[in-house]
């Protein structure tokens, strides 16, 4: 499969690529500063820019199968880049026929607001405020486009091996708990083909 994979730089996004080469996937990614991706294989090309750029995000996404969405908010990026960035990427699928769009979120927001603990509810009213007020704003976006999307929503991320020992699904019982960025891309990775959770939004803890 060509995939495009944008937030490549960031933790999760540099396990997707690299899992999905391992696949045997073709992957594009679009970067700011390529030091910061560390991986490199024969069917890795480099779009350079930014997600804001719509011209770039095309250009990234020319002749893609699908998409994986894992950007991120960092201080110095500007307010709503993951909102505006994601409008971007579904303005240039629809723009190019490409239907299947698999985003990674976080617990916390929309509707699993309830499966964080209340020390991190806190967190999303003060610290996370900006940053959650662009995720929800990036769902809204997706959910109300017309593409095949899956909304991931991990607990608190580490690094480290994938394990397969995780838990996902929709049951608003699973609370957030820490998961490897490894075992969330590999689950991203299978959301590329699999309809269980089509239109849906996932926790993985």
């Amino acid at each position: 499969m060509k995939l495009a994979v944008f937030g490549a730089t960031g933790g999760t996004g540099k396990e997707i690529v690299t899992q999905a080469l391992e696949a045997g996937h073709e992957v594009t990614v679009l970067v700011r500063d390529p030091a910061r991706l560390t991986v490199s294989h024969d069917k890795l090309y480099l779009v350079f820019g930014d997600v804001l750029n719509l011209e770039k995000v095309e250009e990234t996404l020319a002749g893609s199968e699908a998409v994986c969405c894992s950007l991120g908010n960092t201080a110095n990026n500007p307010d709503f880049v993951v909102s505006d960035g994601t409008q971007n990427i579904i303005t240039a699928m629809q723009k190019q026929g490409i239907k299947r769009l698999v985003v990674v979120s976080a617990l916390g927001v929309g509707d699993s607001r309830e499966q964080v603990p209340l020390s991190f509810k806190m967190m999303m009213k003060t610290v996370l405020r900006k940053a959650y007020e662009d995720k929800e704003r990036q769902e809204q976006f997706v959910r109300e486009s017309d593409l095949d999307w899956v909304i991931v929503r991990p607990g608190g991320l580490t690094n480290g091996s994938a394990t397969g020992e995780y838990t996902a699904g929709l049951d608003p019982a699973i609370m957030s708990s820490q998961v490897a960025r490894a075992d969330v891309a590999a689950f991203v990775l299978q959301q590329l083909t699999d309809d269980t959770y089509l239109h849906q939004t996932p926790a993985i803890t």
